[in-house]
């Protein structure tokens, strides 16, 4: 059985979105051969691009959501057909006990998503962490502090939305 976690940008551009979804599909068809198990928050973006790609491998999601309030409060119009078609679709549902979401709630959740995986998948674009903490790169250096193996997924022409 692979466990792969996911952390990744929620800002990628319109035209980035299918050439990080072409290299999550690829990187999911080396393990369809055993059992696939994907843990992911999945938010907007690279989440729920990774949550989809290892359904469509075959393997099983386990949805990970920071607070008990996040789906009303966090999750934006224009997701939200979208997340609701991935949580009906997980095997399993984790939610993080914070009634609100916020930085707590997001780091308790990246937490608990390091504590399942074997490995790592980071779409990322390498830059260095903020002052927010909870971000994609606090996350990679989080596992890599672990001694968990990161898979860092950043196709050529990949980019986040300015502004």
């Amino acid at each position: 059985m692979t466990i792969l976690a996911v952390t990744g940008h929620m800002d990628l551009t319109d035209a980035s979105v299918p050439l990080v979804r072409a290299a999550l599909v690829e990187l999911m068809r080396g393990m369809a051969d055993g059992e696939l198990v994907g843990v992911s928050c999945i938010a907007a973006g690279a989440d729920s691009l990774f949550a989809e790609a290892v359904l469509d491998a075959g393997g099983s999601l386990v949805a990970v959501i920071p607070s008990r309030d996040y789906r009303e409060t966090k999750v934006k119009d224009a997701h939200t057909a979208q997340f609701d078609r991935l949580m009906a679709a997980a095997t399993e549902v984790v939610v993080m006990d914070h009634a609100t979401a916020g930085r707590e709630a997001y780091e308790a959740a990246n937490s608990e998503l390091l504590s399942r995986a074997d490995r790592l998948v980071a779409v990322w674009n390498g830059m260095p962490p903020g002052t927010k903490g909870g971000g994609t790169a606090d996350v990679v250096e989080e596992a890599r502090a672990l001694g968990l193996p990161v898979e860092v997924v950043w196709p050529k022409g990949a980019e986040r939305r300015t502004g």
